[in-house]
């Protein structure tokens, strides 16, 4: 199956009730350093998930440090995201995400891709 790499505005998550729904009656996860918070969503997406990616200001001061990690965070997620994909789309169920960057120092890519991934087993294994 020819996997799609992109990860275009539609893919992103952007409605404001949404977004407070969501944390306020979403599964939440603590995987050191990601916080990823998710929840199943009655509407059927064109992409089985929107994502939402933050990186605190309280955490991380300088700007340029918050845009690496956010693009590491991206790049993870846009690389991986087909786990979760296919097994969305074999259950024809919808989610959104939201990945909360909360250490204060900055990680290695591979540790933030390889908590990513285990997220994506975690809420898995609770959806399906």
């Amino acid at each position: 199956m020819l996997k799609n790499y992109g990860f275009g505005k539609k893919e992103r998550l952007s409605p404001s009730k949404t977004i407070e729904l969501l944390f306020n009656s979403g599964h939440t996860s603590l995987l050191y350093p990601l916080k990823v918070c998710w929840m199943e969503v009655e509407n059927v997406y064109k992409y089985p998930a929107k994502v939402l990616i933050n990186v605190s200001a309280k955490q991380i001061k300088k700007a340029s440090e918050r845009n690496i990690l956010k693009r590491r965070i991206r790049e993870a997620y846009r690389l991986n995201k087909h786990i979760l994909y296919d097994a969305l789309k074999k259950a024809n169920k919808s989610i959104v995400l939201a990945c909360i960057y909360i250490s204060p120092d900055i990680k290695k890519y591979e540790d933030i891709e390889k908590k990513l991934k285990k997220s994506f087993r975690d809420i898995l294994n609770d959806l399906v």
